[in-house]
Order: structure tokens, then sequence, then C-alpha cells
């Protein structure tokens, strides 16, 4: 009882939390900066954390550890087990970036230089960060003529670029990874230190990127989650991402009494998904169980000879079992079901649920999952 207590208040806070002013997410951030979105969603993923002050500091460099870090979580991969074993000079088994560095060099994003150093508290250069990034990737071979034609149409600082950056660059290009900070539009400046807000923007786009084309070690450690469940027909799998289409059917389980009598626009329902929600292939999109929350948005009184009840419902929240919450509006229509020949003919039917009851709800919107963990995307 006393868990499904903190549950209620953890939904209840949750839903006060996503209507509260953006700007409230870290007090030297607001919506205006130019890459808001992206380090808001990393931040709630756990991949980025701000400062104890609440700041988040977007123009700190960041270190080469740091990074190594970030990007194995950004990867969903920093509990994976490897048994790499890394040959640094500089790094060793007492280091605290020691395991993220070595699941690193397992899943091809740096190598083990072995004998040469780290160096692990070096500021990161946007050439190493672009290239760690598209090394999480499945990419197109192409040859250097072209890679040097791409980049020279790219960036005006194209003869600056080292060597061995080449190849990265210019897929980095083709696969839209670029970063574009304001105030330095087509340079790719690969030595300068990439900052904490040109980091998280660099995240996002490679973690959209490798839902689709991770590369062979990366493709193998993200497997799909699959379950048995409710079957929704219409979902797109691309890659690890599943999206249900708007106007998809979703059963839920009420767990409050509404009714055309008894309810009032704005009364607050509760209910759970019955079943996991699966698509044809049986990958697992939302788990049974997640909790759901919304509001009464309509009520027609039954009325002897003159009409009939009926509810209109609008779910507004979904919350996961990993106790992530997300906006997730549908709406569902309850009308009489029974009542026989002469009471559709004389009208005065009422509706009235019970705890437990399956109600079908058509979603306003696309959801957007990854498929490998559960996550969802807004």
């Amino acid at each position: 009882m006393f868990k499904n207590l903190l549950k209620s208040i953890f939904v209840f806070c949750a839903l006060f939390l996503m209507n509260s002013p953006a700007n409230a997410f870290y007090t030297d951030m607001d919506e205006s900066h130019w890459c808001y979105q992206s380090i808001k969603f990393l931040t709630e993923i756990g991949v980025l954390v701000g400062y104890p002050d609440g700041t988040y500091k977007p123009d700190i460099p960041v270190s080469r550890a740091e990074f190594a870090s970030m990007v194995i979580k950004s990867l969903g991969q920093e509990n994976a087990n490897v048994s790499q074993e890394i040959h640094f000079s500089d790094i060793q088994p007492d280091f605290w970036g020691y395991r993220i560095i070595q699941k690193a060099v397992y899943f091809d994003l740096i190598p083990d230089a072995k004998g040469e150093q780290f160096r692990p508290y070096d500021p990161l250069t946007r050439a190493e960060a672009i290239s760690i990034a598209v090394n999480a990737l499945t990419t197109s071979q192409i040859s250097e003529q072209r890679a040097q034609s791409i980049i020279s149409k790219s960036y005006e600082d194209y003869t600056q670029l080292p060597a061995w950056f080449l190849m990265a660059a210019a897929k980095s290009q083709l696969l839209d990874l670029d970063v574009i900070t304001p105030g330095h539009e087509g340079k790719m400046e690969p030595n300068r230190p990439m900052n904490r807000a040109e980091v998280a923007a660099l995240l996002y786009k490679m973690m959209q990127e490798a839902k689709l084309n991770p590369n062979a070690k990366l493709a193998e450690s993200m497997q799909k989650r699959t379950a048995d469940g409710y079957v929704l027909d219409n979902v797109r799998v691309q890659g690890s991402i599943g999206v249900i289409p708007a106007g998809a059917i979703m059963p839920i389980k009420l767990e409050s009494v509404v009714g055309s009598q008894i309810s009032n626009v704005t009364d607050i329902y509760t209910a759970k998904v019955p079943n996991n929600i699966v698509t044809r292939e049986k990958y697992l999109l939302v788990s049974e169980g997640s909790d759901l929350k919304g509001q009464v948005k309509y009520v027609q009184r039954g009325k002897l000879f003159k009409q009939n009840g009926e509810v209109i419902i609008k779910n507004e929240l979904l919350v996961t079992p990993n106790d992530q919450a997300v906006m997730l509006y549908g709406v569902a229509t309850l009308d009489p079901k029974e009542g026989g020949f002469w009471r559709r003919l004389f009208k005065g039917s009422k509706v009235l649920t019970t705890p437990g009851q399956i109600v079908n709800i058509r979603l306003l919107g696309p959801l957007k999952i990854d498929l490998t963990n559960g996550y969802i995307y807004e």
C-alpha cells in the first residue's frame, strides 16, 4: 500500500513538473539557448549532469575521459560486460574511468594505442569527438578524393584539418553529425576544445543515427526486447526504434470509477496498461503495469426520454516501470454498451465504469520508443 502511495505521489509530481516553466531546468539556461533541447534530453536520461549550484555551464570544455563516459552512456552500454584489456600507459585499473574507457575501446569507438597515453584530463578536441561519434556508426566507404571534395565545400578552414581526421570529417557531413555552433558557421576548427553544449548536440545526433546504423559490436549489444502481449499491427520499426502512429488503439485498465451521473469535467482518473503492448514481431513497446493518468473532458448526463449518458476521457500521462514520465495523449468515449431495444428507444442509459474495466483509447499523437530499453522519446 505504501509503495502504491509513493507511486501516486510520483505520478502527481511528474505531471506537475512537466507543466512547469522550461527555464527552471538549469539556472544558467533557458529554451532560447541553441542547444537547450539536446541538453535537456540527455540530462533526463542520465547522460549529462549539471553542477551542484544548479548550473550546466555549457561553455566549459569537456575532458577526454568525461567524453568517453558520456558517449558510452548515450549508447546505453554503461552496464555492458566486456573483458577488453586496455594498454594506455597513463590509465590504471584504479582510475575512475578505467572501465568506461575499456568499453569505449571494446566497441571500437577509440583505438587501443598500446603503450601510448590516453591523456584523460586533456580537453577533448572537436576532431576527436567527431571521430568517436563516427566510429559508433556503420558507414559507407568513400574515397579520399570524395572526402576532400566534401570537406572543401563544407568548411572554409578545410586546409587545417589533420590527415587522420579527413575521412571522419567527410562522413560526419554526410551523416549530418555536424554541430553548427552560433558564431562558428562554416568552420570545423578541428583542434578547438569542444564545450559542453557542443558535446550535447553531437551526442544527440549520434544517438539518433546509432539507433538505425550502429557499428557491428554495438549492433550485437543493442538487442531489442521481446515479449508476448497485445499486438499493434501498424507500428513502424526502423532499426531499434518503434513508432506507434497517431490513431492507434491502445487498451487501458481503469483504476478509477467514471460515470455519466457522478463524474465532472476535469476529474482525474488513473489507469494501468493491462498487457504488454508489442509489435507483430513481438518487440516490446509498452510494459504491462505502466501507469496512466488523465482527465474527464466531457460529460453528458443520462436523462430518461431525453438522452443517453456519455463520458469522454483524455489520457495525459504515462509512467513506465523504470519511472520515466512522458506525456501520452489519447481519448476514449464511454457510452452505454447495453440496454436493449427499449432503452435505446426511450433513452436514459447511464455510463458507469468499474475498477479493472478495459477501455480503448485512441492516440492523438505518435509514440516513439527505443526497443532496446523501453525509453520513450518526446
